[in-house]
């Protein structure tokens, strides 16, 4: 697992949070327009990435009924997240669904370490801005935590127009029981403004996200139990692609070009752990969920409901040796059941040094709009040509799920008095089945098979001074067609330096080097070629990404649990290469 602190965020002068995560070897971060990212794992990237599941506190963010990530509107803001802890390979045992690449798990701070007033504020080119209020405070037993972000900045494509622009409002409390159990909830609304589109293969979404949430837990030493309820709404136009919008539109079956969905996911989960004397452990657990989606493109108003039962064990067999393994049985209204397996061996030669062998599987059930879609594809012919018959574009109720199984060995390792560790991983990822959307019903076929290798060093050379350095590296063998084909870079560098002084300067250094790649192209591009359209290139060339920041922090004090308080003045500059 890697874990990036708050430290790392704040001292990044990164403005979102997949500018972050490229530090991560084996990440895979897209940028598609000034509104939309795609982040996936180990080669498994395409627009619309919908094979890694996201929480806030352990709620999933990730939006089942459209299988995706809005990362541009992630519902906190940057100074109240803890830590971020990756986890990478399948994750379904604990998880469920959709941890098929990995599990991205953002943990805030408690109202008593963000303990008083908090405010971040932020410029830039292209219009970014990116703030932040913050507070929190406690009386005797009861905490709580108000913020509220703004967050924009500019299109790539014409730097005067607005691409993304929201609100963000949440609110947290905490209520301790005693005997080290408490109770908590959280809610909040992302209210966005303007969103410049959700890259797809052959449309672009422009219309106007909204989220609304409640997460109520009660949690006692080995043992929770957990609620939450998200909200989501989108509302406008979903044009063809800017080179194919003359000839090609989309709409409902009533020939409206807009978009109009509101879904809702209703979620509860409760885990037991149970020690078993000293060297064993058992975690046990069950989780329901009921999905809604009332939306224009597909056939009638649909809802979805899983349950999921999942037991995983760990047992210290001996000094040297560690076994971990689990199994989760999920239930689904789209699909047949399925069994997702995980299994770890944990070898320790020597302190401070560890083997992992991991094999597991996991699942990314088919979407409402991939099962039950609904919607036209209207071709337009210039004259004296004459147009065909608009297209019906339908979902499929025979889609199986698409399946991961992950082989992976890794290996950590700590020198010099633990002032350096050293990673490495080697992994197979086998992928099949997986969705692509074509005319007139989606289709699923052919494999994937992903290996690849990561390396990487953290050190801390100096009381000021310290820094990362990695690489990864995967080869892609598929019989994929389509725009389900996998596309990602054999080669990704990346190196960081961090220095931090008694006298307040502090600066880093972040580089990452992407290697070329190719990406699949709708065929709907080719399909206009008589008529002068010239599809995008589908080579992405490599690029350097050369991030910088500065900072002077005038103003400390002690505050709980370890945490300062402290004011604080810095510069950033993205892509200071200028390399586009």
């Amino acid at each position: 697992m890697y874990v990036i602190t708050d430290e790392d965020i704040r001292h990044s002068g990164d403005s979102d949070l997949p500018t972050v995560l490229r530090r991560i070897p084996g990440m895979e971060v897209m940028q598609v327009t000034g509104a939309d990212f795609n982040v996936s794992m180990r080669g498994d990237n395409q627009l619309v990435g919908n094979k890694l599941l996201v929480t806030v506190d352990g709620r999933s963010i990730y939006v089942d009924v459209q299988g995706s990530t809005y990362w541009k509107a992630i519902p906190v803001t940057l100074p109240e997240i803890k830590r971020i802890e990756v986890q990478k390979g399948p994750a379904s045992v604990l998880y469920g669904f959709n941890a098929f690449d990995g599990i991205i798990n953002i943990i805030t701070k408690s109202p008593e370490e963000i303990k008083g007033a908090t405010a971040q504020v932020g410029g830039g080119g292209y219009g970014t801005i990116s703030s932040a209020a913050i507070y929190a405070n406690s009386y005797n037993k009861l905490g709580f935590r108000l913020s509220y972000g703004h967050d924009q900045n500019q299109q790539w494509r014409n730097d005067s127009a607005l691409a993304y622009r929201d609100d963000k409002f949440n609110i947290q409390t905490e209520y301790a029981l005693g005997d080290q159990s408490k109770i908590s909830f959280s809610g909040g609304l992302v209210d966005v403004h303007q969103f410049d589109g959700r890259v797809t293969d052959a449309a672009v979404q422009t219309g106007v996200p909204e989220f609304g949430h409640a997460h109520a837990v009660f949690e006692r030493p080995n043992f929770f139990i957990r609620g939450f309820w998200n909200d989501y709404e989108v509302n406008g136009l979903t044009p063809a692609h800017p080179i194919i919008a003359p000839f090609m539109r989309f709409t409902d079956r009533n020939f409206d070009p807009n978009l109009m969905l509101r879904g809702h996911t209703y979620n509860i989960e409760a885990q037991q752990g149970i020690e078993l004397g000293t060297s064993m452990r058992l975690t046990a657990g069950i989780n329901y969920r009921h999905n809604t989606l009332s939306m224009n493109r597909i056939d009638r108003f649909r809802s979805e409901d899983r349950l999921g039962l999942y037991l995983q064990g760990e047992w210290k067999a001996s000094q040297t040796l560690q076994i971990v393994g689990g199994v989760r049985y999920d239930l689904d209204t789209f699909i047949n059941p399925t069994i997702s397996p995980r299994g770890s061996l944990i070898f320790t030669p020597m302190q401070d040094h560890t083997i992992r062998t991991t094999v597991a599987l996991g699942f990314r059930p088919p979407t409402f709009f991939e099962t039950y879609g609904d919607n036209l594809a209207i071709i337009t012919l210039p004259p004296p040509l004459q147009s065909p018959p608009s297209t019906n574009v339908n979902g499929s109720g025979h889609l199986r799920p698409e399946q991961i199984v992950s082989y992976e060995l890794e290996y950590q390792g700590w020198y010099a008095r633990h002032r350096l560790r050293g990673r490495a991983a080697f992994f197979y990822n086998h992928i099949s089945d997986l969705i692509t959307t074509t005319v007139p019903a989606p289709i699923q076929g052919g494999v994937a098979d992903i290996v690849g290798g990561e390396a990487g060093l953290e050190f801390l050379a100096t009381k000021w001074l310290s820094g990362f350095g990695n690489f990864s590296y995967q080869e892609i063998g598929q019989t994929i067609t389509g725009t389900s084909r996998r596309g990602g870079p054999r080669f990704k560098y990346n190196a960081g330096l961090r220095g931090q002084w008694d006298n307040g300067l502090s600066g880093e250094i972040a580089y990452h080097w992407v290697g070329a790649a190719i990406y699949p192209l709708s065929s709907a591009f080719s399909m206009f070629s008589a008529f002068g359209v010239v599809p995008p290139d589908p080579y992405v060339g490599n690029y350097h990404l050369l991030n910088l920041c500065g900072a002077y922090r005038f103003w400390q004090q002690a505050a709980a649990d370890g945490y300062r308080r402290e004011a604080e003045i810095a510069v950033s500059v993205f892509n200071a290469l200028n390399d586009v």
